[in-house]
């Protein structure tokens, strides 16, 4: 059992609760971040490193902070979360308690330092990731766990006590020890001693099972209070890159008690879902993926943070930059005011039939899956030419209709390289149709492969009691995640 001491601002008690408290609501409120993965790994074209590379390989030649906090303002992002420390273990700042940071290498600014100073300049908020895995430490290989959680409360109260207001900790890296080793409990107290609103969060949160680590896909978090925290306490959930059902729900178990908690997501900018950028730069996400992200992922008092990592000469290149403040202004995301939204998604939960289901398993591959609101789940068919039908309300209207297509994935040749992932469409050809008059009339067709998302903004309104996709030409048999009705006029 863990016993938490009563923190008190402002009257009210910061404590995890069955309703948002103010650390939470704060944080619901800023909404979107951008994420920056820059480090040790930035030089050496990895993404998880072992903790033996040289502090000397850190060594960016133009090293500029104020350009990432500046390109995050004309975003429109409302904080900025950087990557402290990844699982390798080196430091952006001169930690007192490890040789394996910026002080050891040729380039010794602390970063951690410009980058807070920015985001007071910008009036932008400052967070933390911490990896908690740390596999440079020599304490962290100590048989008694204790040890290193002295080390990294140590290190969080320099990050705490030394750049002003932090406004979220994100941990990463909890799998690879007992989460008993890691007390938590001991690491929430410092953390709101230090910083009563600082919202914690901790990588795989939910899990099916108290005391077990067979962890919850978000897709599954539709229903309140039937799965567990795996880490006690903390303030939001984390699955990254995973992405939550629309119907997410926020009340998880702990020793029989309920608690409230958002969900954080977190996506890259890099279209082949590299966290640390490369020497050779990666193309970015298309603007209408993005957006689609944005609006599933920030409703539903959500919050998603994107990730835009600088490159080893220290600055957010060009392309990467132009695309998040392209993507903010397609948004028209305004200072202070609420998210734009994407509106009502008139097809969730319809009744729905296709052509064939892959193995005749309705369960795990019936339409129903492609209009269920998760991005982990899917419609599969058995065959190349087929067809989705979703019946609709009549009296509801569209204008718009998005579509995540499963695709076929290649990783990496590069051992390195872990993370590089290739996608490829297997829909090449297709129509849109709605039933009018006792026929299917085609209002859209294209014989172009969909990309990583599909969007079709319609100049009219269309009402119908059935609407179809319709399979021309596949490469293998065609998988929906989700196949988006919308009204782009109504939010809920």
């Amino acid at each position: 059992m863990i016993t938490l001491p009563t923190l008190t601002v402002f009257g009210q008690v910061l404590l995890p609760g069955n309703k948002p408290n103010r650390t939470q609501q704060m944080q619901i409120s800023r909404g979107y971040g951008m994420f920056m993965h820059f480090g040790i790994n930035t030089f050496t074209g990895d993404e998880w490193s072992d903790g033996s590379t040289p502090a000397q390989k850190y060594n960016p030649t133009s090293l500029d902070c104020d350009q990432w906090v500046r390109v995050a303002r004309d975003a429109g992002f409302r904080y900025v979360l950087l990557t402290v420390k990844h699982h390798d273990g080196f430091c952006l700042w001169d930690s007192k308690f490890t040789d394996y940071d910026v002080a050891s290498s040729p380039v010794k600014a602390d970063v951690v330092a410009a980058v807070s100073r920015a985001c007071k300049k910008y009036g932008i908020e400052f967070a933390i990731y911490y990896s908690l895995w740390d596999r440079h430490e020599p304490s962290y290989k100590d048989p008694d766990p204790s040890k290193y959680v002295d080390f990294m409360m140590n290190q969080l109260t320099e990050l705490l006590t030394g750049y002003g207001p932090v406004c979220e900790l994100w941990f990463d890296g909890g799998w690879d020890r007992k989460p008993e080793d890691w007390e938590i409990g001991r690491v929430y107290q410092l953390v709101k001693k230090l910083q009563p609103h600082c919202a914690i969060g901790i990588n795989h949160t939910i899990v099916h099972k108290e005391g077990e680590r067979d962890f919850v896909l978000p897709d599954l978090m539709t229903e309140d209070n039937k799965y567990f925290f795996q880490y006690f306490p903390s303030d939001f959930r984390l699955w990254d890159p995973k992405i939550a059902n629309k119907t997410d729900k926020k009340q998880y178990l702990h020793q029989g008690q309920s608690y409230y908690l958002p969900f954080e997501h977190t996506i890259c900018l890099s279209k082949e879902w590299t966290w640390f950028q490369k020497l050779n730069p990666r193309p970015s996400r298309d603007l209408d993926e993005l957006e689609e992200l944005f609006y599933r992922t920030t409703e539903n008092d959500n919050v998603l943070v994107i990730n835009v990592p600088p490159d080893h000469t220290g600055r957010i290149t060009e392309q990467d930059a132009n695309t998040v403040i392209a993507l903010g202004r397609r948004l028209n995301i305004k200072r202070g005011k609420p998210l734009p939204k994407n509106g009502r998604f008139i097809s969730l939960g319809c009744k729905s039939k296709a052509g064939s289901v892959y193995a005749n398993d309705i369960a795990q591959y019936g339409p129903q899956l492609a209009i269920d609101g998760g991005m982990q789940t899917r419609w599969a068919a058995a065959d190349t030419l087929t067809e989705l039908i979703v019946n609709l309300k009549e009296s509801d209207c569209f204008n718009k209709i998005s579509i995540f297509e499963y695709q076929d994935e290649r990783k990496s040749n590069d051992p390195n390289d872990i993370f590089s992932t290739y996608r490829f469409n297997r829909i090449q050809s297709y129509t849109i149709d709605i039933w009018k008059d006792d026929n299917w009339r085609i209002i859209f067709t294209d014989n172009r492969p969909m990309g990583d998302c599909k969007v079709i903004r319609f100049p009219v309104y269309y009402r119908t009691s059935k609407i179809r996709l319709k399979v021309l030409k596949a490469t293998a048999p065609p998988s929906i995640y989700e196949f988006n009705v919308i009204d782009s006029k109504v939010t809920n």
